[in-house]
Parts: C-alpha cells; structure tokens; sequence
C-alpha cells in the first residue's frame, strides 16, 4: 500500500456538523473539505452507515475520504439515525425511515455553497446496499453510485437466507448490529444529553434476529428494499464491485445484466474489503478507480472510462486449498457486455456412481443414489461471507466429501474456464416432508486435494417458490435446481472438476428439521457451467498499485487475535466451532479515546441429534477516556428443535464500571418449512 501525502487540494476536516431532517431530528456528520470551495463549489460524495464514525469507522474514513477530497471532492460520511452521534434510534435495516433520511441529507447537501448541486454516494456492505436502494428512490442530486459488497435481493442473496435455507451468518449479523445499536454517542459531539440518547437506544432498538427469523419466506418484508423488484427504478449510473470470497458477488452478474443505465461492474478474488485493502489479493489501486468514475459522471471528464469493459474480474487459476489464503493466482480477464457472447451454457450430466459425463453428451446410466450427510458436515465451509479475516476460507473438501455424493470428471485434457454462475438440475426425493441439498463444485488436483470453488445451498420445500414453500411428499420425485455463487475459475489441464451433494452444511447453514435421506437420479440430473472461451486474443488489464491517505494514528494497548477452532470431543459425541475476532485495544491519538472490541460465536452439535444445533455468540465493546468510562456486553443464543427456533439474549450497560442497565430477551419463533 502506497501513502499518499500530497493531493491536489489542500483539505480541512470538519468534526462534526449536524444536518437537519425533515421531523426535526438531527443525523451527525463528518466532513472532509477541500480548500476554494467558496469560489468555486465541487460535487459532494455521500457515505451513509450506522458504524460511528468518530471511532469505529474513523480508520478507513481517514484514508478513504482524505484521499477522495484531496482530489477535489467534498466527502460527507454521515451516521446513520440512531447510531453513533446522530439523535433517535434504529430498529432494522433499509427501512423507510432510513431512506427518508438519507434523501434528506441528499438534498440538503446539493444545497450547500460549497457543492455544485451534483451527488454521488458510495458504500461497502450497507453502504453499498443503501447507495443502490437510494439510486432506485432517485433523488435529483444523485448523479452516480459506487456499490461494494452489496446485494439487489434481501431475501434470495443476503446473509439471513440461501436459497430458502437459514444461514450461520444471520446469528452473526444480528450479533454485529446487537453490539452497535446498544453504543452511546460520545458526550465531546453531543454534550450531557448523550446518557439520555443511550438510554432511548438500550430500550428502543430492539433484538434484530426475532424479525429476521420470523420473515423465513420471501415476503413484501425483504421485496420492499430489493432493488431487483424494479431494476428500471434506477437512473443513474452504477459501479458494482464485489469479490469471490464475499457473500455478494451474485449481484454484480445481475446487475450488469437487468440495469438500463452505464455501469460497469469490478470482481476480484477479495473477501468483505474494498479493493485497496482486499485479501485474498491481489488488491488494486480502487481509489484511482473510484476517482475515475467521480471524474467522469460527476465534474464531466471524458477520461475514457466508458470506453472500457463493462465487466472486469480475477480469474482465479487452480491452487491447493488453503484456509488462510493470503492470494489467489490468476489474471484479470475483460468482457464488454454482460452477458457475454463468449461465455456459453454447457451441460455436464451426472453419470454413474462417481462420474460426470462429457459437456453435451447423455448420460449412460440413470440410477438413484442415496445420501444422508452426518449433521457436522460442513465445518470446512469457512465463513458464508469471508472478511478477509483469515482463516475463515474453505479448506480441503476431501474430508467432506466423504459424506456426500461425488461425481469427478476425468482428468481434463485442455484447461477450462468459467464465468458467472453456474446451477445444478436434480431429480430429487426424500424420505421426508422437508430437508435441504447443499452442492459444492470443486477443483480437484492430480494428488487428489480438493479446493471449493463455488457452492449453494437449496430448502427443498422451496424447489418451485421461495414465497409460496409447499412440503415434499416423501419418496415422490421432484425437478429442483440449486444456483451455485458466481465464479471465475480456470481448472487446470490433468484437473478434475468435482460436484458434491449433501443433506447437510452445518454451521454455515442452520440444521433442518429432522435427519433426512435424499436420493438424486443420475442421468437426468447435470451441472450447468458457464464456460468461457479461450481461444480469441484478449486485452491485458492492469491496475495501478494501492494507494491511499495517510492512515489514523492510534497506539496499540492489547493485541489483536483471530482464530477459527474445530473441537471434536469424542466423550460427549459433540462438534464445536469457535470463532474468535478479538480486535484488541487502541487509542486514537485525535479523540484521545480508547477502544475495546471483542466478539466471540460458538457453534455446537451433537452429531446424531438435529435439535441440538446451538449458537452461541457473545460481544464486549468499552470506550474510556478521563471523561467518558462505558462498556456494553451482549449476548445470543439460538437453538432450535423440529418446530421452533428459540432465542435467549441479554444486554448489560455499564458506566464507570457499574451495571446501570439489563435487558433480557426470550422468544419462540415457530419454524415454517425451514
């Protein structure tokens, strides 16, 4: 990572300034102001998230949105209504009231002296959802967006539900946002009132996991925020830019190809990262990217971003599993229109017992196979959306494999790429009413290690509507087709390409509700792949080097640990996975401030009992200074058994080392086909 000192403009920092909604609240922001704009307004750039920004984001804000105003552009990083400095609270994402809020800050940002009556906004994550949901609302100021790691569907492509299956990640978001919402604003920014503000928060914000496991189908509770309920709503140009260790690289495919606007759309092999920080690398230089599609749409530069792709992404070469990959080999590949004319459909049958027939051939042999995954499969999924916080990768699938049905190809005779999204047709039955098939496709090398490349997950009571799930009648075949991620990769020459089949994948997914067998019809069934010709000659694409601002300066007081541990205790028959993201303790030299953030889940299962999946997670948060001592400790737990979910949390608030206040949650949320 180059730092970059000098810039363009000379730019001023201002703390915080509180901007005016429409029913009196005030949302707090900081901003970064380059030097002139009394004589001469510049557009203003839009970051709109609940994750503090006089701490907790202030790192990344510090590197990002200098480096972006030392260009020539007014940054604006607002927090969110209910969280950090700003007033109220926050009960659930993407709501109305959100983007109400954020069409005012719009507004009032186009207004000001300093700016030119042109917007643009961008964001990782929530960031990059609310950009795309507010580019959908289209506010006259908002010329252009960047989005990263973001989806267009809440309920298809989200962290809570995979193809009607509940994920692992639900607990863990709603852990995330539990520990968040329950923080005060900094008593420097809004004065004595921020006990007040705190305590409205603790009483009002509320446990996010009971909504989000009370809506497990799709309804007008997830369409309403979906950008891809009307890709016509948008009108103005969008960046799209995900990685393939990330959760959300599905949307960048389907926003390339339903959006009506300029777009283009930017994949590496990152996991939950902007670019510059991505990991896996390489990373690139993303802010001379971003600054490049600010020039063009927002001060009207023709500097021939247009001109270029409409899709650039890492295609991936083969490599030996690795939980903790530091880079993905590969090269950058170009395509100028989505879909691609150079990408084609090929249908690869499942045979006999452990084979995949040639691409367009039939199948010589149709035979039902029968699997029943032990319950603990899965451990080596890694993290549904990885953070680049390593060792949260897929690992060697072999182990996996052992309990599930595996078709190899032959060993390939010339290598094969592929790009997009690939799907699995099944003919399918059960022994059940319900259960769930998890597919894996992996990259088998010649000594037999095996790399997951893409995976997907499907609730079979789902197999025609995610809307409307119907119970399977046992034993009764049915036609099913499980969408896999999105991918680019290229299986080496003497590779075998692998499709895994399992009734289980535990705990990125949440268990089903009984032990089910269920049986796949070779011959009928098949392996779509996107496959990607090789043979015309392609531009080489290159980036420049990460670069970015000087970062903040902090001092480090406790280390920070990152782990991911398999137990497996043979006495009581259990499998535990504990994840452990201590982030340590640091002060920020600026504020004076510091700051404590520990998280840590659990998740155990008996390995013959289905109702005994368990979640654990648990999250410590402390900000001190000479004036200000606070500490905010949650806890989670989810279990289930065949017709309930079951939620137990509590919330302690701390000030000056004494409890002041405690809150404890217990629900019963009946399953429906989940």
């Amino acid at each position: 990572m180059r730092t970059v000192d000098s810039f363009p403009y000379q730019v001023t920092i201002i703390e915080n300034l509180f901007i005016p909604m429409r029913d009196g609240a005030r949302l707090a922001a900081r901003i970064w102001m380059p030097e002139g704009t009394e004589t001469r307004p510049l557009p203003g750039i839009l970051e709109y998230i609940p994750y503090r920004k006089r701490d907790l984001t202030r790192g990344r804000d510090a590197t990002n949105h200098a480096y972006m105003a030392g260009h020539g552009y007014v940054c604006v990083r607002v927090d969110m209504r209910g969280s950090g400095d700003s007033d109220g609270i926050i009960t659930d994402e993407y709501t109305r009231q959100e983007h109400e809020d954020a069409l005012d800050v719009i507004a009032w940002m186009a207004e000001q002296d300093w700016c030119d009556g042109k917007v643009g906004m961008m964001g990782i994550s929530w960031g990059g959802f609310n950009s795309l949901q507010l580019a959908a609302l289209n506010p006259p100021a908002l010329k252009a967006i960047i989005s990263a790691c973001s989806s267009d569907d809440l309920y298809a492509d989200n962290m809570h539900y995979m193809g009607g299956c509940l994920l692992g990640d639900n607990l863990s978001e709603a852990t995330v946002m539990f520990a968040f919402n329950s923080l005060p604003p900094d008593p420097k920014i809004v004065g004595d009132r921020w006990r007040d503000m705190w305590m409205e928060r603790l009483e009002g914000s509320g446990l996010w996991l009971e909504p989000w496991l009370k809506h497990q189908r799709r309804s007008d509770y997830w369409r309403g925020s979906s950008v891809c309920e009307d890709y016509s709503a948008v009108r103005c140009p969008v960046m799209a830019v995900g990685g393939w260790a990330d959760g959300f690289t599905n949307t960048v495919f389907r926003l390339l190809k339903n959006l009506d606007v300029p777009r283009q759309g930017l994949i590496g092999p990152w996991g939950h990262k902007y670019p510059h920080h991505g990991s896996p690398g390489p990373a690139i230089g993303f802010l001379q990217e971003v600054l490049r599609w600010w020039d063009y749409w927002l001060k009207d530069q023709d500097n021939g971003i247009m001109d270029e792709p409409m899709l650039r992404a890492w295609m991936q070469d083969s490599a030996p599993p690795n939980t903790k990959h530091q880079t993905r080999p590969g090269r950058w590949v170009a395509e100028y229109e989505w879909p691609s004319g150079r990408v084609t459909e090929e249908r690869f049958p499942l045979d006999t017992l452990d084979r995949i027939g040639d691409p367009g051939t039939n199948a010589k042999n149709e035979t039902w196979l029968d699997v029943q995954s032990p319950l603990t499969l899965g451990m080596a999924a890694g993290k549904w959306c990885s953070y680049g916080a390593t060792p949260d990768l897929p690992g060697d699938q072999r182990e996996e494999d052992g309990g599930a049905l595996t078709f190899d190809t032959e060993p390939l005779a010339n290598p094969i790429e592929v790009l997009g999204v690939s799907w699995l047709d099944l003919e399918v039955s059960a022994n059940r009413d319900r259960g769930m098939v998890a597919v894996r496709v992996s990259d088998v090398a010649p000594d037999g290690k095996a790399t997951r490349v893409t995976y997907g997950l499907l609730n079979l009571t789902h197999r025609d509507s995610d809307a409307d799930p119907e119970p399977l009648e046992p034993g009764k075949p049915y036609r099913a087709r499980v969408y896999l991620n999105g991918i680019a990769q290229r299986f080496a020459a003497g590779h075998r390409i692998r499709v895994s089949i399992s009734s289980s994948y535990w705990p990125l997914a949440w268990t089903p509700p009984q032990e089910t067998m269920i049986s796949i019809k070779t011959g009928v069934s098949a392996l779509h792949l996107p496959v990607r010709k090789t043979d015309v000659e392609e531009r080489e694409i290159t980036f420049e080097e990460p670069e970015q601002a000087p970062e903040l300066e902090v001092k480090l007081l406790e280390p920070s640990h990152h782990n991911w541990r398999l137990i497996k205790d043979l006495a009581e028959n259990t499998c535990t996975l504990e994840v452990l993201n201590d982030q340590g303790k640091f002060r920020i030299n600026e504020t004076g401030t510091e700051v404590t953030r520990l998280t840590e889940e659990r998740y155990t299962l008996e390995e013959d009992d289905v109702t005994s999946a368990r979640g654990e997670t648990f999250t410590r948060r402390c900000f001190n200074r000479e004036d200000w001592n606070i500490e905010v400790i949650t806890r989670t737990v989810l279990t289930s058994d065949q017709h309930n979910f079951r939620v137990h949390a509590y919330l302690d608030g701390y000030e000056d080392d004494v409890r002041f206040y405690s809150q404890n949650w217990a629900y019963t949320i009946p399953r429906d086909l989940v």
